[in-house]
């Protein structure tokens, strides 16, 4: 049977469609697929390095007492600010206590009761003496005449010594009990001493700062010298980071950073770099840097976790793309670009590194398309197409 010149259109309508679309399917595939590439542009680069470290504390006092005993008083704890000569810790202290009023009860005699005993005593000496004096003058001008024995007159001349004798010891012991004498002096040195290992039994702040940690607690023995607190002195607050070995070229005294506290992220403040490490941690390749926060905040504590970045270079108009579209297993830095439909290999020299992006120093030019990284299925001497989405 002849067809139909229907069937026979038909046919041909069916074949046509099936050219059209191997056409399609061939054309697409010479062609590759449409990926979303990402174009080489101009824009402000900034270079920071970020670190994380503590809030340092340089100096730390541990403070103990002179004497030993047992603590039963604590007037301070951690965190608490304190100025010189702030009573912190008392131990156990009845018997100095005793001991100092003993003392300060010896000096009140010396300078009262003993030094107006000593005045009377003087008194009396005195007159003693006088009536010695004048028994004297008498004996010795009836001798001259053998009025009297010679015993009698050499009597006369001891008693009247012995007075004199008793005279100058009343006046020594007046001198001793005065106020600068030596017996004075000796009762104020007894009473300094005993005030002194009172005060061994208290420990006083020496220097305005924070206590950082109370190392015992009341009813404690401890022995003299012991530690007890630890006090750090109020001065610089300094901040201690770790960068990687890597950015110590980047790095010099005296450059700015921003550091936060990560417990108040949103609280930016000011520290400036002041000491770099003279060597690198190996464990770690780490540097360690020293800054200092010449207006710390209020909130900032010893040890707190902080973050710092310094920024050490900048670009007005660097030409970047993402970092994420660089490779570098190798140490030679590359990337894939579209030139002529096709995925090339392309090496490239890279300057400044900012957030996530980096700055390509040679090897590319403005508006070149790259392949991004998630195109894993794209291969140097691929064939590809820029897709509708590049940006």
């Amino acid at each position: 049977m002849t067809p139909s010149r229907t069937g026979i259109m038909r046919a041909g309508i069916i074949i046509g469609a099936v050219l059209l679309v191997a056409i399609a399917v061939g054309a697409r595939a010479l062609s590759g697929p449409r990926v979303a590439l990402t174009r080489v542009e101009r824009r402000p680069l900034v270079q920071k390095i970020v670190a994380n470290g503590r809030v340092d504390v340089p100096v730390r006092v541990q403070l103990g007492a002179q004497a030993g005993g047992v603590v039963s008083r604590l007037h301070v704890d951690q965190g608490d600010r304190v100025e010189a000569g702030d009573l912190l810790l008392e131990l156990s202290s009845d018997e100095a206590v005793a001991v100092v009023a003993q003392a300060a009860a010896r000096l009140q005699q010396v300078r009262e009761l003993d030094l107006q005993a000593a005045q009377e005593e003087l008194r009396q000496a005195e007159v003693s003496l006088r009536r010695a004096e004048r028994q004297w003058e008498r004996v010795e001008a009836l001798a001259v005449d053998g009025g009297v024995s010679a015993e009698e007159a050499e009597s006369a001349r001891d008693e009247r010594d012995l007075a004199s004798s008793r005279r100058d010891n009343a006046a020594a012991q007046v001198r001793g009990n005065a106020a600068g004498g030596s017996l004075e002096r000796l009762a104020v040195a007894e009473l300094a001493a005993a005030q002194a290992r009172l005060e061994q039994t208290r420990v006083m702040a020496p220097a305005a700062g924070t206590i950082l940690q109370r190392l015992v607690q009341p009813g404690d023995i401890v022995t003299a010298g012991a530690g007890l607190l630890d006090l750090a002195p109020t001065g610089p607050t300094w901040l201690a980071v770790q960068p990687e070995e890597k950015n110590l070229a980047y790095l010099r005294v005296g450059q700015s950073a921003q550091a936060s506290a990560d417990a108040y992220p949103d609280s930016v403040f000011t520290a400036r770099v002041t000491r770099l490490a003279p060597a690198v941690d190996p464990a770690r390749g780490t540097i360690e840097v020293e800054l200092v926060v010449d207006q710390p905040p209020t909130f900032l504590r010893p040890d707190m976790t902080v973050s710092i970045n310094v920024e050490i270079a900048s670009r007005d108009a660097a030409l970047v793309i993402p970092a994420e579209c660089v490779h570098d297993a190798d140490g030679s830095p590359w990337v894939l670009v579209l030139q002529d439909g096709r995925a090339e290999r392309r090496a490239v020299t890279l300057g400044l590194r900012g957030e996530g992006m980096v700055e390509i120093v040679s090897g590319l030019g403005e508006g070149d398309a790259v392949v991004p990284p998630e195109a894993t299925r794209i291969k140097a001497g691929s064939r590809l197409r820029a897709a509708a989405g590049t940006t």
